[in-house]
């Protein structure tokens, strides 16, 4: 909070924030436990971890990150896949379905190929799951070039960048709250995608966002270059 009100021009220390969030109530939403749902009990191939925790790339395109979600409405599951960009945390592809079906985890590398044209040699890094070791999400991992790489069995931290990401989300915007529909979970979802690229202020990109943290890293080349 402290942060977000020096980024918004207003000089204020931080004692008076907690202070004044005490006056009147304002408290943090709080994580939860973590839960694990992939499912590596299948006999699909799986591949070596090409990162090995080294999570910080030196340019964007580099190593990219995926995993699945899900989220609770009163009309069934929502699942949500995401790819993030390791260099400035940004969520550069996403899907929300029904399922949790290769095609779920397909679609967002896809919205991620179309929409950043990554270079050959990318790493895309993943748990087990069967969704990421399937024959089609491999073939397609190596139709843009890009080198699969996956966790090891069970050990959440190897994907920690992405798990953060999903403590995140659920902090904001889907514990203690009820979708009545899909439908209104698909926007809240994106609402906050929306928001954490272009606004959320990350204390590891030295509290910028995700989108303010690339644009500058991408000013900085070209003022190198000049």
């Amino acid at each position: 909070m402290h942060r977000e009100l020096l980024a918004r021009g207003l000089r204020v220390g931080k004692e008076r924030v907690r202070r004044l969030m005490q006056r009147h109530g304002i408290r943090a939403k709080g994580k939860r436990k973590f839960v694990v749902t992939t499912d590596s009990a299948h006999r699909l191939p799986v591949v070596p971890d090409l990162v090995q925790r080294r999570f910080t790339p030196a340019a964007p395109n580099v190593l990219w990150s995926g995993d699945i979600t899900y989220i609770p409405t009163d009309e069934g599951w929502m699942y949500l896949a995401a790819v993030l960009d390791l260099h400035s945390r940004q969520v550069v592809g996403w899907s929300l379905q029904a399922h949790m079906q290769t095609a779920l985890v397909k679609d967002a590398l896809l919205m991620a190929c179309f929409r950043r044209g990554p270079p050959a040699g990318l790493i895309f890094h993943s748990d087990r799951g069967s969704q990421y070791c399937s024959q089609d999400f491999q073939d397609t991992l190596t139709a843009w070039g890009i080198h699969s790489s996956m966790s090891r069995k069970g050990n959440c931290w190897d994907n920690a960048p992405t798990e953060s990401l999903w403590g995140r989300l659920k902090t904001a915007c889907v514990h203690g709250q009820r979708f009545a529909t899909r439908e209104q979970a698909r926007q809240t979802v994106m609402d906050w995608i929306a928001f954490y690229n272009h606004s959320r202020l990350h204390p590891a990109l030295g509290y910028l966002s995700p989108m303010q943290f690339e644009r500058r890293w991408l000013a900085a080349q070209r003022k190198s270059a000049a």
